[in-house]
């Protein structure tokens, strides 16, 4: 029996004995829990109850009439080795008017109406939680939906409520030891027994993250230990100012330099900055007055999003370094910069949520439009073991829907190597398990490491590992496994080897140029915090963003694919490890301790610190067009330069 013939079944079915269907009258007091930590996790401390009248959003995640379908369909659209015609089925809106949806092949990425038609619930489960809310008092004026229906909004719900409603205790917690900001979260959560299936997650739930964590600050190193630090890492430096890295070097070493942007009309790329960051225009004015002089007049957009207000005068230095390094390698490409509010905690001293999750915002602010920038960068990142399960993979699924949609997406890898040893100590048994990074823990984002010097070689900072929550995608199925096989035994228990391998690909992440405020600063790291001033005289440095080096050279093929008609590269990691492989410098020397241990090594292929390798822009280029080879001339590249390319 077919799937349409299944359908009318049981439309007809559902139409002449509901009863049999949908039960009259669920329980909706037998609750079952659906996820919770054993005790409130580590490093954070409760401040006890909320204010009387404090209200919460909550946002719920529902599954899918067809949960596969969103992943085989990105599957389809992101591998130049995929089938040429492929058909999926999505339920008919009638059952005389069956809905068919094409996703065929490689480059044929999906309209904002076609992936809500892909992820969209049943009718039925709908109905259920509908009534379940009714039955809670929740006003459906309250109630909004987003992703093509597959996330409800229930806005201000007092936090009284929320309790009933998910078996909950919310309580203020604050990182511990810190300042920080407190934030609104229960230990754990429940949900009646019937909307167990149909209910992936609900957030803000049991989700702690810090928002000093969020921006992957490593600590900061005496002097002592930076130069014990390098001198674990054997490095040319290749040159700049006293020893920087500059633009012109990251331009060369990946061969991008040759290479003229045309497609401006079309392309766009996109950065996601949190908690209020904004980069600077005069800072940016300034750096390619000293690093690139044909792009000084360089610009920016700026998406103010869930109340972030933008002061040019008073950047920060996150999104100052992500927004210099995107347009040295991309310029004249045009830049939106995304300034996301602070809504993962309250503001100092209020004691009162900000409504929403700051991921899911931004997510369903960039879903929603019916264009997506076709490279989007995020320098921003949690640790893995915050996250629950099923909050980062409803999150996750959100990211695959941008890469259906033909965005390629980029995260850092972490600056802790495997871990801080703190974060990887198990209270109870004292136990080590290495600590993988999220958002680029999840198998549809493309995760970058750090490396360093000339010949390139791995920083001892870079993030990586294996996720404890997504399996091991099939693009890493010949990649890591060959990995796994070398290391033998080694780390036994202390990771999990089944799990998605971090980081994908790397580039430069040490001792980088910047400006912020006016003035000149060298950083390092695959992310950023507070820089320290040129000239440096017993100062360590901090991290930059070596993940808007890739962007750039990400945003730089995009240009060219769009240019000759054809479409952006959109998710990457199927591409990155086959066809494109050719265009990747292994890197095999250097490792990421942390835990307590060496970490993991570079080594020949994939490895845990650095992944396939770094980018060679012309090799890479030459795997998108048959037509030029490598070693051939592209008539993209600049003759006037060419000659001078290394």
């Amino acid at each position: 029996m077919s799937y349409h013939q299944l359908f009318v079944l049981s439309v007809l079915a559902a139409a002449t004995f509901p009863d049999f269907v949908t039960p009259l009258a669920p329980s909706w007091d037998d609750l079952r829990v659906k996820h919770t930590w054993d005790a409130v996790p580590a490093n954070w401390e409760t401040l006890g109850n909320p204010p009387s009248g404090t209200t919460i959003d909550l946002h719920v995640a529902l599954k899918s009439h067809n949960e596969s379908a969103l992943i085989e369909a990105l599957y389809e659209v992101s591998d130049p080795r995929s089938p040429k015609h492929v058909l999926y089925n999505t339920p008919p809106l009638t059952m005389y008017s069956p809905v068919r949806l094409l996703c065929c092949r490689y480059g044929a990425h999906l309209s904002r109406e076609q992936v809500a038609q892909l992820v969209a619930p049943h009718t039925h489960p709908l109905d259920l939680i509908n009534s379940w809310l009714a039955h809670h008092g929740v006003p459906t004026s309250s109630i909004s939906t987003s992703h093509g229906g597959g996330w409800l909004t229930l806005a201000g719900v007092p936090v009284s409520q929320a309790n009933k409603l998910l078996g909950a205790s919310y309580q203020l917690y604050r990182h511990t030891g810190t300042n920080d900001t407190t934030i609104l979260r229960t230990v754990g959560y429940a949900l009646p027994a019937v909307l167990h299936t149909h209910v992936q997650t609900i957030v803000p739930t049991t989700h702690f993250a810090s928002t000093q964590t969020m921006r992957q600050t490593p600590r900061r190193r005496s002097v002592g230990a930076t130069a014990d630090m390098a001198s674990r890492e054997p490095v040319t430096v290749l040159s700049g100012r006293d020893g920087a890295v500059m633009p012109s070097d990251l331009r060369w070493l990946y061969r991008t330099v040759t290479y003229v942007p045309t497609a401006t009309d079309q392309n766009l790329l996109g950065m996601a900055g949190y908690l209020g960051d904004h980069p600077g225009p005069q800072d940016l004015r300034k750096f390619m007055t000293q690093c690139r002089a044909d792009a000084v007049d360089a610009t920016f957009t700026v998406e103010l999003l869930n109340g972030s207000e933008y002061d040019p005068n008073n950047p920060s230095s996150e999104a100052n370094q992500n927004m210099q390094y995107a347009q040295a390698m991309a310029y004249p490409t045009p830049h939106l910069f995304y300034s996301i509010g602070g809504e993962i905690a309250v503001l100092p001293g209020s004691n009162l949520p900000a409504p929403g999750d700051p991921f899911l915002v931004w997510l369903n602010f960039v879903l929603s439009g019916q264009r997506v920038p076709p490279t989007i960068s995020t320098s921003y990142g949690v640790q893995e073991t915050t996250t629950p399960p099923e909050y980062a993979m409803a999150l996750c699924n959100l990211f695959a829907q941008l890469g259906l949609r033909g965005a390629s997406v980029i995260f850092p890898s972490g600056n802790n190597g495997v871990g801080k040893l703190e974060d990887c100590i198990d209270d109870d048994t004292g136990s080590v398990h290495f600590v993988p990074t999220f958002p680029a823990s999840c198998p549809y984002v493309t995760s970058v490491g750090g490396t360093t010097g000339n010949p390139e070689v791995a920083v001892s900072f870079s993030g990586g590992g294996f996720s404890n929550h997504f399996p091991q995608p099939q693009y890493q199925q010949v990649a890591v496994p060959t990995y796994l096989e070398r290391l033998g035994s080694k780390y036994d228990g202390m990771y999990n080897p089944a799990g998605r391998g971090i980081p994908d690909i790397a580039a430069q992440a040490r001792r980088i140029y910047i400006v912020q405020k006016n003035k000149g600063y060298v950083v390092s790291g695959t992310s950023c915090a507070a820089p320290v001033r040129l000239p440096s005289s017993g100062s360590s440095a901090q991290p930059t963003n070596n993940v808007q080096v890739v962007a750039g050279i990400i945003s730089l093929l995009n240009d060219y694919l769009l240019s000759i008609g054809r479409s952006p590269l959109g998710f990457l990691n199927p591409w990155l490890y086959g066809v494109g492989l050719p265009g990747i410098n292994d890197i095999i020397s250097g490792s990421n301790p942390g835990c307590g241990t060496d970490g993991f090594s570079a080594a020949v292929g994939w490895d845990p610190v650095t992944g396939l390798g770094t980018p060679d822009f012309l090799n890479l280029l030459a795997s998108l067009d048959s037509r030029y080879p490598i070693g051939t001339q592209n008539p993209a590249l600049d003759p006037t330069l060419l000659a001078k390319a290394p």
